[in-house]
């Protein structure tokens, strides 16, 4: 009598493609400036590093592409990405308008709930302001969850990609020197008009927060152009 055979169990799939998690090493290197702006990409060198051949890699620098995180130059390979100064204004420029417009929506129409969950959240980056790697993972969390609340994916897919890029900047606006003591103040006046449902208020108050972002992530001007202006 025929065995009939045991029905096979289909392949259980990885949670990420592989070159989806080389994106997020690549990712973490660039943020952690193991991978400078303006520097080259060795492929041949990161394959092996990764233990991995370098098709995946490939396709993880073409993500990276499309997030603006990589520049890939015609012939040379792939670079990361350098701001100049006009990048670094446009991206402010949109991240003001579009998270302020979704500021707006919160003021308008979260729930209680809500404004005491950014209330609370708020509170913890007041706590955190003596430990900036705190800070910096604070007040991102504070910014992505308005945006989570004004619930509108493509705005937030923008945002989310426009920040990424926004890491890339040398002079990223909280290393100043107090800076986040002028974020706080911008945050305290925002929590407050979003607590007043003051949408309009709130609104300006988040296109300030990023002009004055903007203001101090500018390179300081060297002695001689200091001089000529």
């Amino acid at each position: 009598m025929p065995v009939t055979p045991a029905a096979a169990t289909p392949p259980t799939l990885a949670r990420h493609a592989l070159y989806q998690e080389v994106a997020e090493r690549l990712r973490e290197q660039i943020f952690a400036r193991i991978l400078e702006p303006g520097a080259w990409i060795d492929e041949q060198t990161l394959a092996a590093e990764f233990g991995i051949s370098r098709t995946p890699l490939r396709e993880a620098l073409k993500v990276l592409a499309v997030e603006g995180l990589v520049t890939m130059k015609l012939r040379r390979g792939a670079y990361v990405t350098e701001m100049s100064e006009r990048d670094v204004g446009d991206v402010y420029h949109l991240l003001g308008l579009l998270e302020s417009d979704a500021v707006a929506h919160v003021a308008r129409s979260a729930s209680a709930a809500q404004l005491a969950e950014l209330e609370a959240m708020h509170a913890e980056l007041e706590a955190a302001v003596d430990d900036r790697e705190a800070f910096f993972r604070l007040n991102e969390a504070f910014h992505l969850r308005i945006l989570a609340m004004a619930d509108n994916r493509w705005r937030s897919q923008i945002v989310l990609d426009l920040r990424k890029v926004m890491k890339l900047n040398r002079h990223h606006s909280l290393f100043r020197e107090g800076r986040i003591a002028e974020a706080l103040a911008e945050h305290r006046a925002l929590m407050a008009a979003l607590k007043r449902r003051d949408a309009e208020r709130a609104s300006a108050l988040s296109q300030e927060h990023f002009r004055n972002g903007l203001a101090a992530a500018a390179p300081a001007p060297s002695p001689r152009r200091g001089k000529a202006a």
